[in-house]
């Protein structure tokens, strides 16, 4: 019993910085593009500080660790306050504010592999079980959690982003048409990922559109 709680701590520990800081990024660049594009709301309600607590979503950020638990992780923040009508304009702009969230993922990934190259050049985490091995081995879930995560949200499903991305690259009337899916979005979402883990023979899409890809870049970024 004593090692299974020692195990759980130990996993915890090595999960939750990565992603409170995951999400983190990921909103406060959303605030960061909508201030650039003219509209202040999301700065003038915090939610460019690198402040997980300003970010943090109950229901999502439960949702991360879980998944995460499993080798997955999948989850959302609070969505950025945007004021459409202060953006300069309005239809594309929404397209890069939604575009930055997973960019930022990837750029803050390619950081993390880098300096974790470096450090393992350096033979920094030699030693199994030592603290430095620890933060080595928080530092790759730190690039898997980010890809990940960077994946996950350009699935075109509202509340994700690749639904805001989607909606800017259609025509009005589609676009339009296209968001009657916001009320649906989040319950289809859960459905996708939880579904496949209990139903045997559903197909996993999110498996085959965020899972795949992601283990694709990841091999490339941790070779080791």
């Amino acid at each position: 019993m004593m090692d299974w709680i020692t195990n759980f701590l130990l996993k915890l520990v090595m999960l939750a910085p990565p992603i409170l800081m995951a999400l983190t990024v990921h909103e406060a660049s959303h605030a960061f593009v909508a201030w650039l594009r003219g509209d202040p709301t999301a700065k003038q309600r915090k939610r460019m500080s690198l402040n997980p607590l300003n970010h943090l979503d109950p229901a999502g950020t439960l949702v991360f660790f879980v998944t995460a638990w499993f080798g997955a992780g999948f989850g959302w923040a609070k969505p950025v306050p945007i004021d459409a009508r202060r953006l300069r304009d309005p239809r594309w702009d929404m397209v890069w504010i939604s575009a930055a969230g997973p960019v930022s993922n990837i750029l803050f990934a390619l950081i993390i592999a880098g300096v974790l190259y470096l450090l393992v050049q350096a033979g920094v985490f030699s030693g199994y079980a030592s603290w430095k091995w620890y933060f080595g081995q928080m530092m790759m879930v730190g690039v898997t959690v980010n890809i990940i995560l960077a994946f996950f949200n350009l699935i075109p499903l509202p509340p994700l982003d690749g639904s805001g991305i989607l909606t800017g690259l259609l025509p009005p009337k589609a676009a339009w048409r296209y968001q009657q899916l916001n009320r649906y979005g989040f319950v289809i979402l859960l459905g996708l990922i939880f579904l496949p883990r209990w139903l045997p023979g559903m197909p996993d899409l999110i498996g085959y559109l965020v899972l795949f890809p992601a283990q694709s870049v990841l091999n490339l970024l941790l070779p080791y």
